[in-house]
């Protein structure tokens, strides 16, 4: 776990959420069950360990690693940490265990990316209300939207599996006209609009609280659209699998997107590389063309880039 400890004590004080270290990865011997993220002012350890191999150890070492490189960035400040197992028994019963090992967490607990702010829920799960792998892809989207701020008609945006809606943020900020935001979570729609009020939009977002399977009528009537992002859970019992239900979504494409618009297609499953989508896209949806697929952040780098995030650009034919 030496990897750990030495990017602890050479880490940044983080402003923004970010993640540490990403021992997940596979690029360091004996680390690749630990991750470590800032939300700050909170960091949070995260234990893929299996729970026959005990961590109470390992856990004061890096707490140590932590306090120590926590006095240096910022002396006389409390460190806030917390550590979240996810061992592989407690993933077959969904559950994760949760500790708040030193300090406490604020509530609301709101991080700051790339200007914009977000509410996140780290004592909450496992899905915190902001996936840091996807910070490029935010950069993305925020970027798209400010090279067609100045369209004459705006720029349309679709939002599927939206989630908390981070996406729909970024791209108004960044001067997007309309997004339409889709997920069948309530809860985390409602998170979705506390962001948007966080960062003082308060026109362009919808938030449509449905089943994308049962509503492609309402959802085509809204379009077309300049970017549709589809940002699915690569496995969701009775909502979404991706080995069966990617090519449903891609078949819609070519109706969705606007002449010269674009698709952004986000898969996270490491068992599935590019080729799974590109495949996929090239029998369904031959017309749109693949462009690129967006680097991830350069702290999630990956032994093997097929297990990694993937996000693919795709654009449609223009007229």
């Amino acid at each position: 776990m030496q990897a750990l400890l030495n990017a602890i004590a050479t880490m940044a004080l983080p402003t923004d959420a970010q993640r540490i270290f990403h021992g997940r990865g596979g690029l360091y011997a004996g680390c690749e069950h630990w991750t470590l993220d800032a939300y700050p002012p909170v960091f949070v350890l995260t234990s893929f360990l299996s729970a026959e191999e005990g961590t109470d150890a390992q856990i004061a070492l890096i707490g140590a690693a932590l306090a120590r490189r926590w006095e240096a960035l910022a002396p006389g400040q409390a460190l806030h940490w917390v550590f979240q197992c996810r061992n592989e028994p407690l993933r077959t019963h969904g559950r994760t265990e949760t500790r708040i090992l030193a300090g406490s967490v604020p509530a609301p607990h709101v991080v700051t990316e790339q200007g914009a702010r977000f509410r996140v829920h780290i004592e909450r799960g496992q899905n915190h209300g902001l996936f840091l792998d996807m910070a490029e892809g935010r950069r993305w989207v925020r970027e798209y939207a400010e090279a067609r701020r100045t369209n004459r008609y705006g720029l349309k945006v679709l939002n599927l599996f939206a989630y908390t809606c981070a996406f729909s943020v970024v791209a108004l900020q960044a001067g997007a006209r309309q997004v339409v935001n889709v997920d069948m979570s309530h809860g985390a729609l409602a998170i979705g609009q506390q962001n948007h009020q966080l960062n003082g939009i308060t026109a362009g977002a919808s938030f449509l609280p449905h089943d994308i399977f049962s509503s492609w009528g309402k959802i085509t009537r809204s379009g077309p659209y300049g970017l549709v992002i589809v940002d699915p859970p690569s496995y969701q019992k009775g909502s979404f699998v991706a080995t069966k239900d990617y090519a449903r979504l891609m078949r819609r494409l070519p109706d969705l997107v606007a002449p010269g618009g674009h698709a952004l297609l986000c898969l996270n499953a490491p068992e599935l590389g590019v080729a799974f989508l590109q495949d996929q896209m090239q029998e369904v949806a031959p017309e749109l063309v693949f462009v690129e697929r967006v680097a991830n952040p350069a702290v999630f780098a990956d032994l093997d880039p097929e297990r990694a995030l993937k996000v693919l650009v795709y654009q449609a034919p223009e007229l």
